[in-house]
């Protein structure tokens, strides 16, 4: 008898199997957006009066980043540039742009997103909190953009209401009775909603377990309206309503970000899957404010906070987590930015990028595992809230310009992170580098046209609005 072919076959058989189990298993990949949380907010960035021990954990069990970078300096630019790899001088939403009575600017018809791209790959996707680009009846519905569910706010107006009159379920509207819809400190209910969606965000997780999945759980938390259900261990502090209100709110995000950690790790999820979690802009607050002066919002030295370039916007608190793939106890000073994080889920997920799609970002899963950052000419923002704003970082270098009529001013930031020093006038060759990349990093858009006074507000159905 012949036993070579049969040989062969069972070699082969074996190979297959061992090249089959050899291969890696694509970690699930949760991205946990907090709506404003500032680094000055967290205890592992140096906050002493709110607690933060679930964050604070998180760092001592993975990397913590110093110069990690959002979109933008506002909600809707911010999110369209983490869910589509783009920067601002790119992305098709460039500013918080409403539309009445509910919704904003929706991403464009074919916007390609991060969602999808994992979607393709066999992903189960979820969005849970606020979505903010665009209805369900448009083009940048979330059921649109790549997500098998979503429950929360779409609209990010709605969601500055923690007792609002409803919410939705995928694309059902649902009624919450009882709640007052109220958007100040004073809004009160019998509901309050982020009770819901942190439900709704373990459900899915449940129900993804034996599956891969992609949660993008969008927190509304530390936003405004600041309202609380329970201001918990703050209640008896000697602070204004306002503090006790805030800080509550932080340490309920910290609270409801344990939940979903401690569900990984009893559904034995725990190293089979990578957690980000970062805000989407730098805080809300004015360091002199009653907030930021009473948290000393500031102490990590960065000047400027919400819709303004300067690193306070900009520089968010962020960290990975991944037991023994992302270094534990680690902090690092190297940049990233949001619109790196589409080509790193392609690269987590083994999927590759369409070819006719555009990133202006970089896979960091090297990064994330103890590598060097990847080498870039520049980081670009632009913001077009009031006078269209402009910010370029190359090396260590960044240049602001508030106006396309205002002088660019200059930073060193390795020596002066808190840009207390314009050295435009010493470096009039970088200022022409910088002013050289500002004008070919963006891409001119008939909606995002550089002002130096606010867009008029238009009539009909669309207008152009700041929201908090």
């Amino acid at each position: 008898m012949n036993l070579k072919p049969f040989l062969s076959c069972a070699f082969l058989g074996l190979v297959t199997t061992f090249v089959a189990s050899a291969a890696p298993e694509k970690p699930n990949i949760v991205f946990i957006l907090s709506d404003d949380l500032a680094q000055g907010d967290v205890g592992c960035y140096g906050q002493k009066l709110i607690q933060t021990p679930v964050i604070d954990r998180m760092a001592a069990e993975g990397t913590r980043y110093t110069q990690a970078y959002c979109g933008t300096t506002v909600c809707a630019p911010s999110r369209a540039s983490l869910m589509m790899g783009l920067h601002c001088g790119h992305a098709p939403i460039r500013a918080n742009r409403e539309i009445q009575p509910e919704g904003q600017m929706p991403l464009p018809a074919g916007a390609f997103t991060v969602a999808q791209l994992l979607k393709d790959a066999g992903y189960a996707t979820a969005c849970t909190g606020k979505w903010g680009l665009g209805m369900f009846d448009t083009t940048g519905g979330p059921l649109k953009a790549g997500f098998d569910h979503f429950f929360g706010y779409n609209c990010q107006r709605h969601a500055h209401s923690y007792f609002p009159k409803y919410l939705y379920n995928d694309d059902r509207r649902f009624d919450l009775p009882g709640n007052d819809g109220n958007e100040k400190v004073e809004g009160r209910g019998a509901i309050y909603a982020q009770d819901l969606v942190a439900d709704e965000t373990l459900r899915f997780v449940k129900a993804s377990k034996d599956r891969p999945f992609f949660l993008y759980y969008a927190v509304t938390l530390p936003h405004g309206a600041f309202q609380i259900n329970d201001q918990g261990i703050y209640k008896d502090k000697p602070w204004t309503v306002l503090q006790k209100n805030y800080a509550a709110m932080v340490t309920r995000l910290d609270t409801d970000i344990g939940r979903l950690l401690m569900l990984l790790k009893e559904l034995k999820l725990d190293e089979k899957t990578i957690v980000f979690v970062a805000g989407d802009n730098g805080s809300s607050w004015d360091p002199q404010s009653e907030i930021g002066r009473h948290f000393n919002q500031a102490a990590n030295g960065l000047r400027g906070f919400k819709r303004e370039l300067y690193e306070g916007g900009l520089r968010q608190a962020a960290i990975a987590r991944w037991p023994g793939s992302v270094p534990a106890g680690r902090v690092s000073d190297e940049p990233w930015a949001f619109w790196d994080f589409l080509p790193t889920a392609a690269e987590l997920a083994g999927a590759k990028i369409p070819a006719d799609v555009k990133t202006d970002g970089f896979s960091l899963v090297s990064f994330l595992k103890g590598g060097p950052a990847p080498k870039r000419e520049y980081f670009y923002w632009e913001l077009h809230e009031g006078p269209s704003l402009q910010a370029v970082r190359f090396g260590d270098w960044k240049a602001v310009k508030n106006g396309p009529s205002k002088a660019t001013e200059l930073y060193d930031l390795k020596t002066d992170p808190g840009e207390t020093k314009n050295l435009a006038a010493e470096k009039p060759e970088l200022v022409a580098r910088a002013e050289s990349l500002m004008k070919a990093a963006r891409v001119d858009d008939p909606n995002w046209p550089m002002r130096d006074k606010p867009a008029p507000k238009k009539g009909g159905k669309a207008r152009a609005k700041a929201a908090p």
